[in-house]
């Protein structure tokens, strides 16, 4: 199968593919100068794609399994944020001075999303208090471990580990892979949690952002941080606000000059001049951070 998806204003494939491929070993998906390839699961079956461009926009071609088009296009779309119009957002940057080249430097970047919530708050949790590189490595063991595998043209592909299948092992089976004993009895809870039904993506989208803030962190292991994360990554409320992310902190010390530590506070009032595009600045500000690296 072939499919074909016209490319929107603002949009660049290959500022996406860059953040996809920032020499982190991330196992969900693999990019090549052809495009990027990522392992779907379509009505219980597995299904390789493989998204690149021509003249005519993104192409999406089918490499292995059968499935309807429509959820493969809606996956794309939502992955890659492209029913987004983000000239509103150009618009604010363009009236700060130290960020408004961010419209022409990272022009066409969109939020690259994490559509399965499970996976996004898994994420974050694995994420706490280490460095990314590590947090990858800790996310590839959990997933080559627990979650779908497809090999194709001798390459491997893999898909996230279900709630199911996590919510039934033990804490300590996580800790030879360097997963802390509390990481791994919050990834266990909260598969529990998604598995029974007392979390879900469908809940929280019939919720406030606060009120579906509220309702994750009561959850063990989930703070502010990890609540907004998710909300933003997967939910895609462009309200949320990291607080506490060190990156967002050092980003805005070396484009705004703001202290290293700001208060909640100094942020919010930032932040009003971007409202309704709190989560995109927070992303455009962490692709900032690669700035010295290129």
């Amino acid at each position: 199968m072939l499919i074909r998806i016209p490319l929107p204003p603002y949009f660049s494939f290959q500022e996406c593919l860059w953040f996809l491929d920032r020499n982190f070993d991330d196992c969900m998906h693999k990019v090549s100068k052809q495009g990027v390839r990522k392992l779907l699961e379509i009505e219980n079956e597995p299904v390789l794609i493989e998204i690149s461009e021509n003249e005519a926009g993104l192409k999406v071609e089918v490499l292995f399994g059968k499935g309807p088009e429509e959820p493969i296009v809606q996956f794309v779309e939502e992955w890659l944020d492209m029913s987004r119009n983000i000239e509103p957002f150009y618009e604010l940057l363009k009236k700060d001075k130290e960020l408004a080249y961010m419209t022409t430097d990272f022009y066409g970047l969109r939020m690259i999303a994490i559509p399965d919530l499970f996976e996004a708050l898994c994420w974050s949790i694995i994420g706490q208090q280490i460095n990314l590189t590590f947090a990858y490595k800790l996310k590839r063991r959990l997933t080559e471990t627990y979650g779908k595998m497809l090999t194709y043209e001798g390459a491997e592909y893999y898909l996230f580990p279900k709630p199911e299948d996590l919510m039934r092992i033990a804490a300590e089976d996580l800790l030879p892979m360097q997963f802390s004993g509390k990481k791994a009895e919050y990834i266990i809870e909260i598969a529990g949690k998604f598995a029974n039904g007392q979390v879900s993506k469908e809940i929280l989208q019939n919720l406030s952002t606060q009120e579906a803030i509220a309702h994750l962190v009561k959850i063990r292991g989930i703070g502010e941080w990890t609540a907004n994360y998710a909300m933003m990554k997967s939910l895609k409320r462009l309200e949320c606000i990291t607080y506490g992310d060190v990156g967002l902190y050092n980003a805005l010390a070396q484009q705004k000059g703001f202290p290293k530590r700001p208060s909640k506070e100094e942020l919010n009032i930032f932040f009003a001049g971007f409202k309704n595009w709190e989560a995109y600045t927070v992303f455009y500000l962490w692709r900032t951070l690669a700035l010295k690296k290129q």
